[in-house]
């Protein structure tokens, strides 16, 4: 629908599945939705008019508000850890969030860190040990695109543009205006598909399977008031159990969803048998 990506590398990301997402979006909503934003795949796939965006990392939402509000400080901030790039520097950036001023650094400043690091850190990972400091090693790249400067301007015309909340917080919190005939795509933490291959430290509390059961009810009130609703996550017998009405369910007797399994890559994961090829899961509302 849209010649816009991401303009992030990101852990579990959608690009891949568009196709198989796009074909239970919609044809017409009022508003989207997407309380895990992360790098944004079906957002700037979609370019919705209107939309509200949400992630709990804080520092990937002040970039989406960086990019849209101040550019060309972004843009300079780039060029200087483009023309610096080494893995002595990278190492001095990525030490900035242990000192005590760093809450206090320039929102641009904060951004351009990010995006500099994503570009060259191993695989484009984000994590977070237990203090919130991030602590991905230095990737081994010969020419990373540290700077996309068209990409930038695209999406920062499209977020100008458009009527496009951008917030961070709890994602209950993040659909509490959702309405009848608006769109909601949950992209969450998956469900480990063992006990050692989880990868839920984007933040440094994680995502519990409580979590998933409270994600769960969230959607169900969402649909009850007319919304549409599509998840993804991993193709475990949890999930799929709590989507059928086995885990938690409602008074209702049957689930409100249909679940479809599609073909996903995922390079990181602690064991090896869960990397490559897999299945994972849509979890999509039926139409009331």
């Amino acid at each position: 629908m849209s010649e816009l990506k991401p303009f992030l590398k990101w852990v579990g990301g959608k690009r891949q599945l568009i196709p198989s997402i796009a074909k239970y979006v919609p044809d017409s909503f009022g508003r989207y939705y997407e309380p895990f934003v992360g790098a944004g795949a079906l957002l700037f796939f979609l370019c919705p008019e209107k939309a509200t965006i949400n992630d709990l990392n804080r520092d990937l939402i002040l970039a989406y508000e960086s990019i849209r509000d101040e550019l060309e400080k972004v843009i300079d901030e780039l060029k200087i850890h483009k023309s610096k790039n080494s893995k002595d520097y990278f190492y001095k950036i990525r030490a900035w969030d242990l000192k005590d001023d760093y809450e206090s650094l320039p929102r641009y400043k904060k951004a351009a860190r990010l995006l500099y690091m994503n570009k060259v850190v191993f695989n484009g990972l984000y994590r977070v040990n237990s203090r919130g400091h991030f602590n991905v090693p230095y990737g081994k790249y010969t020419n990373p695109n540290i700077l996309d400067e068209d990409l930038l301007r695209k999406v920062a015309n499209y977020l100008k543009k458009s009527d496009i909340d951008i917030i961070s917080g709890d994602f209950q919190d993040a659909v509490k205006n959702v309405e009848r005939g608006d769109f909601v795509y949950f992209d969450p933490p998956y469900d480990p598909l063992s006990d050692t291959s989880a990868f839920t430290n984007y933040q440094k509390d994680g995502f519990s399977r409580e979590n998933q059961i409270e994600l769960k009810r969230c959607a169900d009130s969402l649909v009850d008031k007319g919304a549409k609703v599509i998840i993804s996550n991993s193709n475990t017998e949890f999930i799929n159990s709590l989507y059928n009405g086995e885990i938690h369910n409602s008074d209702k007797q049957e689930s409100n969803y249909d679940i479809y399994l599609v073909d996903a890559s995922r390079h990181i994961n602690s064991n090896a048998k869960n990397r490559g090829k897999i299945k994972e899961v849509l979890i999509v509302s039926r139409d009331s």
